[in-house]
């Protein structure tokens, strides 16, 4: 019976053949030690030489790291191991022998795997980082597929940006000017405009010559947009769908998550609703823990939001920040035009924003001018100045990052680990 390594709980008792990879293996005299992997997970493979030829138990004390195989044996329980099952082999066919695989059981520095990102996805620790990552995706698809939600994808080629063009990658159109996107919003306004209720997912671009843990030269993006939805209700849609992907997660990744060492008892609590403060308590709050020189009006940076967060136990939404540093297309406060309804939300331990959301201008007139203060007057923006003419209605959308929220998940510290391939800024290979 051939299987894979996730289903061999199905056949304790059982002899079945996997195909494998060897990431470590010891012996000891009359017995060998084989850790196997075969994409689907990490497993044990016991060799006995009383218990196979000696030619196969032979070639299982030389095998070498990642060596590939056809392994067959029987699978038996295994309380000491964490995935709680293990093969006592029985036979072993050889497909290649791998020989000086450079990276090894010894600590490396992170550059050089980077430079080996290719083969550093093969660990334990990037595999359960990405079987993570998949989880958040799988998810996120049953979240809004139940709840009504239409995907449409958003252009990765477009003639303007979302939100303004210092941090933009600028390519040519044939003989036009055209730019990788920033995000999918703009877009997606206009599909909820047809559709009611969308979403996005999909690879967006920023140009900003960042190293900080928390950027990525291409991230991947969630977008949901919704036709008449105001902001109070967008908010209450983001946290319900922050706590199904992280309660999807710790239901469905425990291996995973303990293979991170992830301290889940601050993941079960993220369950809505969540603390919400605006952004004028924020700046009263950073002053009380000493942040003097935060002045109103003023961003936040990673430090700020990292202190705002120590005080709640929860993700937190921090709302209605001034228009002055928000984007040209957020709905101002009808009580109090100097702020904006939007909110930023902040993960806990230091993860930062992972979602932004507003409601969206939709006044014709408003958008008029600010589309004249933001000097957004050219045709490049003119599809977008019409969805407020035909029809407008209130409507509000957010954006979630999907590896800052893998990072906070995972409680892994940079987001280089929580995307296959990162580019950076210094890095385009592999």
């Amino acid at each position: 019976m051939k299987t894979t390594i996730a289903q061999v709980p199905a056949y304790e008792g059982q002899e079945v053949t996997i195909g494998v990879w060897l990431t470590n293996k010891r012996s000891s005299g009359k017995i060998a030690f084989l850790q196997l992997r075969d994409g689907t997970g990490f497993m044990q493979g016991v060799v006995a030489k009383n218990d196979v030829t000696e030619e196969v138990f032979q070639l299982a004390k030389n095998l070498n790291q990642e060596s590939s195989m056809y392994i067959t044996g029987t699978i038996v329980e295994d309380k000491r191991s964490p995935f709680g099952y293990e093969m006592q082999v029985k036979d072993i066919e050889l497909i290649q022998e791998a020989s000086d695989y450079p990276i090894t059981p010894k600590e490396h520095g992170t550059e050089f795997l980077m430079d080996h990102r290719h083969l550093w996805l093969r660990s334990s620790r990037q595999h359960a980082v990405m079987k993570v990552r998949n989880e958040i995706i799988r998810a996120t698809y049953e979240y809004f597929n139940n709840n009504g939600y239409v995907k449409v994808d958003a252009p990765i080629l477009t003639g303007a940006s979302a939100e303004g063009t210092t941090e933009l990658f600028h390519t040519k159109y044939f003989d036009e000017d055209a730019y990788l996107s920033q995000s999918g919003q703009l877009y997606m306004e206009a599909a909820a405009m047809a559709l009611g209720k969308v979403f996005s997912f999909g690879p967006t671009f920023r140009a900003e010559k960042s190293k900080t843990r928390r950027h990525l030269i291409e991230f991947w993006m969630i977008e949901p947009e919704m036709a008449f939805v105001d902001h109070d209700e967008s908010l209450e849609i983001q946290e319900q769908y922050v706590s199904f992907v992280v309660q999807s997660v710790l239901q469905n990744c425990k291996l995973e998550l303990q293979t991170l060492g992830r301290d889940t008892t601050k993941l079960e609590t993220v369950q809505a609703p969540f603390p919400r403060i605006s952004y004028d308590d924020a700046v009263q709050l950073l002053k009380e823990k000493g942040f003097d020189d935060i002045e109103w009006g003023e961003d936040f940076g990673a430090p700020h939001e990292t202190a705002i967060a120590e005080s709640f136990d929860k993700p937190v939404f921090i709302t209605n920040y001034p228009a002055d540093i928000k984007a040209f297309y957020m709905k101002p406060d009808p009580e109090r035009p100097d702020v904006v309804l939007c909110a930023d939300l902040i993960a806990p331990e230091g993860y930062g924003e992972v979602v932004g959301g507003s409601q969206r201008i939709d006044d014709p007139e408003l958008m008029k001018q600010r589309y004249e203060e933001h000097d957004l007057s050219g045709p490049a923006y003119q599809w977008y100045l019409e969805l407020r003419q035909y029809g407008s209605v209130p409507h509000s959308g957010f954006g979630l990052g999907l590896e800052r929220t893998v990072a906070w998940i995972t409680g892994v510290e940079h987001v280089r680990e929580t995307i296959p391939f990162p580019r950076l800024l210094n890095r385009l290979y592999p």
